[in-house]
This record gives C-alpha cells, sequence and structure tokens, in this order.
C-alpha cells in the first residue's frame, strides 16, 4: 500500500532537518553573497545556536554554510566582502561630513559681526543652510537611514540647546520680559557654543559610526558563534561611543574658549550622545527605540518649561516645585542634563543588546 503524503513529508523532514528550513528561507539563501549573510538573517528571524542544535549543527554560522552550499546559483557568486577591505570614506564624504560645522562656523562669525537687522537675516540664512547641509549629509555615509527620522525632535533638542536655557532661568524668575538678542549675556541668554560644538561633531560622528560598521563587519567574518561576536562586539561599541564623546568634549572646550562663553559641559555631552546612539539604532534599523527615547527627552523639557509657566495660574504653584529644586541644586543646566542623560543611558542599553546582533550589521536588502 502506498503511503500517504504527510507521513512521507515527515520522514523526509526528519531523515534532513535542513531542507525544510531552507525551503522557508529560500530567498535569504539565494541573496546572500556568503554565508554570513544567512547567518545574520537566520539570527533576524529568531534562529539561535540552541535552535541550530535541533538541525544537527553546533552554531548558527555552521548551519548558514550548510544552507549556502545547498543553494544552487548560476554563474560565479559574487566575492566575500572579506576578501577585501572595508574602503575608507571618499573625499566627497568627508567634505559633507564637514560641511554642517563649516557654515554652522561661519553663520556665528557673521553673527559676531552684524548687529540689528543684519543680524536677523544672517541668523536665519545661516539655519537655513546648515539645516539643509546636514539634511544632504545624512542622505549618504555610514550615518544613512533608509527610514524616516525623528528630525522634528531632534531640532526641539538643539533648539532648546540654544535657547532652553536661557528661557529656563526667565521664568524661574518671572520672565522673560523681552526676546532674545543674540547674545550671551543678554536679558535672554543665547548659548551657541553648545550648538557649534554640536554641528561641528558631526564630522567625528560620521568617522565613529565607519568605525563601528566596518570593525563589526570584521568580527562578523571571524566570529564562529553569535554569542563571541557580541561579546567582541560590544566593546567596539563602547569604544566607538567613548571616542565621539571625547572629540565632542575637546570641540566643546575650543568652541566655548573661542567665543568666550560658557562651555555647558553636562548637556552638551548628554545630548550629544543621545543623537548619536539615536542615530547609529536607525541605521540599523532599529528606528522605534530612538524614536520613543527622543519624543520622551523632548517632552520631558518642554514639560519643565511648562510647569514654570502654567505654576503662574491661581492655585497651580505646586507644579513648579520639581523643576525649581532641580534649578536650585544644578542650575538651568540640570534640566537638560537630567533629560537627555537619562535617555542617553538607556540607548546605550539598548544599542549594547541590538547593536551586537549578527543581524543589525547584515545588508538590508538581505536581512530585512
Amino acid at each position: 500500500m502506498r503511503q500517504a503524503p504527510s507521513a512521507s513529508a515527515a520522514r523526509r523532514a526528519a531523515a534532513d532537518p535542513v531542507k525544510g528550513l531552507l525551503h522557508r528561507h529560500r530567498d535569504l539563501c539565494e541573496r546572500a553573497v556568503d554565508p554570513l549573510e544567512i547567518a545574520a538573517g537566520l539570527e533576524a528571524h529568531g534562529v539561535t545556536d540552541r535552535t541550530a542544535a535541533r538541525f544537527r549543527h553546533r552554531d548558527v554560522f555552521s548551519l548558514a554554510e550548510e544552507m549556502y552550499a545547498r543553494v544552487p546559483r548560476d554563474g560565479d557568486t559574487p566575492a566575500r566582502p572579506d576578501e577585501a577591505p572595508t574602503p575608507p570614506p571618499r573625499t566627497a564624504g568627508v567634505l559633507l561630513a564637514l560641511l554642517p560645522g563649516v557654515l554652522c562656523a561661519a553663520t556665528v562669525a557673521v553673527l559676531h559681526l552684524t548687529e540689528g537687522r543684519p543680524r536677523l537675516i544672517a541668523a536665519a540664512v545661516g539655519l537655513l543652510a546648515v539645516t539643509l547641509a546636514l539634511g544632504t549629509a545624512l542622505r549618504r555615509g555610514p550615518l544613512s537611514a533608509s527610514t524616516r527620522t525623528t528630525s522634528t525632535w531632534t531640532c526641539w533638542l538643539v533648539g532648546y540647546a540654544l535657547l532652553g536655557d536661557g528661557l529656563l532661568r526667565n521664568a524661574v524668575t518671572g520672565g522673560p520680559d523681552s526676546l532674545p538678542d543674540g547674545t550671551a549675556d543678554g536679558p535672554w541668554p543665547v548659548t551657541v557654543a553648545p550648538v557649534l560644538a554640536l554641528a561641528l561633531s558631526y564630522a567625528p560622528a560620521v568617522g565613529c559610526a565607519h568605525l563601528f560598521a566596518a570593525g563589526a563587519r570584521r568580527k562578523l567574518s571571524s566570529s564562529r558563534r553569535l554569542a563571541d561576536f557580541s561579546a567582541s562586539v560590544r566593546p567596539l561599541l563602547l569604544g566607538t561611543f567613548a571616542l565621539y564623546l571625547g572629540a565632542l568634549a575637546v570641540l566643546l572646550a575650543l568652541t566655548g574658549a573661542v567665543l568666550g562663553e560658557p562651555a555647558a559641559p553636562p548637556q552638551t555631552l548628554t545630548l550629544g550622545a543621545l543623537l548619536l546612539l539615536a542615530r547609529l539604532l536607525t541605521v540599523h534599523g532599529h528606528a522605534h527605540a530612538s524614536t520613543l527615547v527622543l519624543t520622551t527627552t523632548a517632552a520631558a523639557e518642554a514639560a519643565a518649561l511648562a510647569t514654570l509657566f502654567a505654576g503662574r495660574l491661581p492655585g497651580c504653584g505646586f507644579l513648579t516645585a520639581p523643576v525649581e529644586a532641580l534649578v536650585a541644586v544644578c542650575g538651568p543646566a540640570g534640566v537638560p542634563a537630567a533629560a537627555c542623560g537619562i535617555g542617553a543611558v538607556t540607548l546605550l542599553i539598548h544599542a549594547s543588546r541590538r547593536l551586537t546582533r549578527a543581524s543589525a550589521h547584515a545588508s538590508t536588502e538581505r536581512t530585512r
């Protein structure tokens, strides 16, 4: 008597457990340029080393090698990415990374040489130029992302670094009584040094992102287990993160000294860390966490200002107590430092889990 198809299929699956997995991920295997792409794709679909053991393999990498070998291909296969070193950034990319900082520095120089209406025009033109340059730079290089970004919240956070401390100080004392005049010692102080340092730090951020991506790709080529890869990439992530913070601290000290303004290291360093981690997570396919944390941070800063103004309403004076207590201890800088610091720590913990996975460093066209 002829055996039922279901029983026959079950017997074949038991004899060849990889065949069913190969059928489910055939598109991934056919498009992969090497077994590493398949390993990253399997991890993205929840396949772990323990899962690989059920397919009679010691780890995901060994399973991926068999799957890669069993998929027929026409003609020559593409060269393995690890056979050639990661190319350095091109000259055009380097110049594009420097452009936001250069334009911001030029704008600040013009603002110091003008007054009145010409200063307002120069500020508007400079802001537009820096925004366009930054938008163009973010569409290329290691910080480019295919998903929608949180530019609105980023603009708010940078805008708060420019005007927020002055507004908060005025709000605590019953102001503001006038609009900002663009100076650091006016009735509504404007802190230009932190924003200039952040703009100049875009180039180091690009370099750090390139180092991290290239280093992670090399670790992926040399690792044999997913746990080994994660353990080797985590120090790389922390090292490049610390390298960027060091570069930002140096730029912050230089801009503060040149402009003769307070450098405001706590809130600027935490803001820079927050923006870098958010961008790295977005680039590597984890934009949801970046959006959530940036939105929450911006909302916290806005809420701090709103409570000070709401506290002026009859019977609402208690609303100002938390912010006034924080300002009394840490000054106006305590609000953005606390908000951005908590957000940066949250994203760093999340990045240490997500960006140390192999699937975060595979081509998005093949694994996502």
